[in-house]
């Protein structure tokens, strides 16, 4: 069979990538190995060393690493929000009362998408923002800060939500910026083109998999439940259907990034990896994904897994 390896970091993306691995083994003879790789170092040089063909992640870093070591073409945006739930003090009950106040930013995921938010609100010259790291508090929770005073609001995954809940915090309820978000894919651009009909069946598989996420739930999340869950940590089936559900409530059948997620990666890339002034698009191939959907194919699956 022939065979694609994948790579990825956090195990949060294992629901969407098992599916796309199985609707790969199961529709377009392609076998997917699933590679995780922890380490930064590790997993920024991955692609480059040749440990993996396709990345499944943030991939803001590479925009940099691109320019010094070799082309690389990211091909598909499942996601174009940060899916993030802002989390606040009981004594916030609105957007204004922000106004002198504290938040607390997550030093990692990418934080100055929250300056982008701020900015986007009108809130970026009324709100201080101190930066915590996760070793100080805990994967995700940043949300203590808030519990215990220091800071108003945090933004939060909602996948980690329940905790901050438990505490007597709140969520409340924003409009959110548009970013590329945790399902984006890259490869090499001269991987494709060496590989043409295996990377096509290969986004053939990422577009079943939306849909079967979308559109059969319980199939979708009778993968999840089974090495996803066991990766992620997860005991309860319920626990594990509540965040299978926030992860595909953010996920879009058509790929496509938006103009505005762009400009908005392409600033953090720009902020935090120090990307030059490069014309965003240059990274991007849609192609795949345009072909596919002017073929058919996409409503063909739509309407098949709707059925």
């Amino acid at each position: 069979m022939r065979q694609i390896k994948l790579a990825y970091r956090d195990n949060d993306r294992t629901p969407v990538i098992f599916c796309i691995q199985e609707m790969a083994r199961k529709h377009y003879d392609l076998e997917i190995r699933v590679l995780q790789i922890q380490g930064t170092a590790d997993y920024e040089a991955a692609l480059f060393a040749g440990s993996c063909d396709v990345l499944i992640e943030h991939l803001e870093y590479l925009f940099v690493n691109a320019e010094k070591r070799a082309p690389v073409t990211l091909f598909c945006a499942p996601s174009i929000r940060r899916g993030a739930e802002l989390v606040v003090s009981p004594r916030i009950n609105r957007l204004e009362d922000l106004k002198g106040e504290t938040m607390t930013v997550r030093s990692s995921g990418r934080p100055h998408t929250i300056a982008l938010w701020l900015r986007a609100m009108g809130l970026e010259e009324d709100v201080r923002t101190v930066v915590v790291k996760d070793g100080e508090v805990g994967r995700w929770g940043q949300w203590k800060k808030v519990s215990s005073g220091d800071s108003a609001a945090t933004f939060m995954d909602p996948i980690y939500l329940l905790p901050a809940l438990a505490a007597g915090l709140k969520v409340l309820p924003v409009h959110d910026i548009e970013v590329v978000g945790h399902f984006a894919q890259a490869c090499l651009s001269r991987y494709p083109a060496e590989n043409p009909e295996l990377f096509r069946d290969y986004v053939k598989a990422v577009i079943h998999a939306l849909c079967l996420i979308k559109f059969q739930r319980e199939s979708a999340l009778e993968i999840s439940a089974g090495e996803p869950m066991r990766l992620m940590g997860i005991q309860d089936l319920a626990e594990m259907s509540r965040q299978f559900d926030c992860i595909a409530r953010e996920l879009q059948i058509r790929p496509y990034p938006t103009l505005e997620a762009l400009r908005n990666s392409h600033e953090v890339a720009a902020v935090e990896y120090g990307a030059g002034e490069l014309n965003p698009l240059t990274f991007w191939d849609l192609h795949w994904i345009k072909e596919l959907d002017d073929e058919g194919f996409i409503d063909a699956l739509i309407k098949k897994l709707r059925a």
